[in-house]
């Protein structure tokens, strides 16, 4: 892949094209039209852009979407580090209103998702987005919204569900295009017949073929297998062995795939933004070590406090014996 036909220096076929008009050319375009070559050997898939980009809005929505990102990603931050320390309990009913999965925030991320195609300049969900959804995924996983009642419990977590699936299909309605552009950028060459219209030994898909990231995914519907469980649990009152496992097996699964998708999305990234990716996904990284130390800290807990018991059981019993 010739990552630097993204460089402008590099587009010798419109040497006067910025960046930002590669960027809204390619990366925005959301209709690929395919039409009939005259050169089936050389190039026997020719496309070009049939859409036109609206344009970015204005920086201050960018700077406004990253201060709520940020505060966003500082609560959970705090609150799973008082999950750590033992010390998040006391919090359950008002912090469900600060994490991103909340009913507070999750609908300012799916407004933002929807119109994140415009939202392209010093804070792109073109980008950022992934990191976002994840962050999402980890504060569902990892946080109750506290519920005392079993009806408020059944309505806060369907609006979760509802909300995760909302915003990870107008995530793809943000990152698809890209993709898509992309991959006609990178592994195309130009025909020159107009300033989109390239050839392709293979025909362009929906996504491209160079990162196959989706917010649609098995680990969405994961994380929604897993709060499924729970509210079924919660209001069958099911505490038995078998829902407890299978409850079990959702979250780890949901947690092995946001791994997963964090490290494919480490190791494949598109060369531009560097930056702000890695602060991104740097943060999830550090989400997902307190997590495995949380975790860590409840089996060691729970395998001393059943040694503790085995141990009292075995000295009740030698004292018995010695009485006798």
């Amino acid at each position: 892949m010739n990552w630097n036909l993204l460089r402008p220096e590099y587009a010798t076929w419109q040497p006067e094209w910025t960046e930002e008009e590669i960027r809204s050319t390619f990366f925005k375009c959301t209709k690929w039209q395919v039409e009939e070559t005259l050169d089936p050997i050389n190039c026997p898939y020719h496309y070009y852009c049939t859409s036109s980009y609206a344009g970015n809005y204005s920086q201050a929505v960018d700077f406004l979407l990253l201060f709520f990102a940020a505060a966003s990603y500082l609560a959970t931050l705090v609150f799973m580090v008082m999950h750590v320390s033992g010390k998040g309990q006391k919090s359950i009913q008002s912090k469900r209103y600060l994490l991103p999965s909340g009913p507070v925030a999750l609908p300012l991320i799916i407004l933002a998702l929807a119109y994140g195609h415009r939202i392209n300049s010093a804070f792109p969900l073109s980008c950022t987005g992934p990191a976002i959804l994840i962050l999402v995924l980890i504060s569902a996983l990892t946080f109750d919204n506290g519920a005392q009642s079993d009806f408020k419990y059944v309505f806060f977590e369907t609006s979760t569900i509802s909300g995760i699936l909302h915003a990870s299909m107008y995530l793809d309605s943000v990152i698809l295009p890209y993709y898509t552009g992309l991959d006609a950028l990178v592994s195309s060459t130009f025909s020159g017949e107009c300033a989109s219209c390239v050839c392709r030994k293979e025909v362009l898909i929906v996504g491209g073929t160079l990162i196959s990231y989706r917010g649609w995914s098995l680990t969405t519907f994961s994380v929604v297998g897993t709060l499924c469980s729970r509210i079924i649990c919660r209001v069958a009152g099911a505490k038995t062995g078998r829902s407890i496992w299978i409850s079990s097996i959702f979250e780890s699964s949901s947690w092995i795939l946001i791994i997963v998708d964090c490290v494919y999305l480490t190791a494949n990234p598109p060369p531009e933004r560097l930056e702000l990716r890695v602060a991104a996904f740097g943060g999830i990284y550090v989400l997902i070590c307190l997590y495995v130390i949380r975790e860590a800290c409840i089996h060691i807990t729970r395998l001393h406090s059943a040694y503790k018991s085995r141990t009292a059981v075995v000295c009740n019993a030698s004292k018995v014996e010695m009485r006798k």
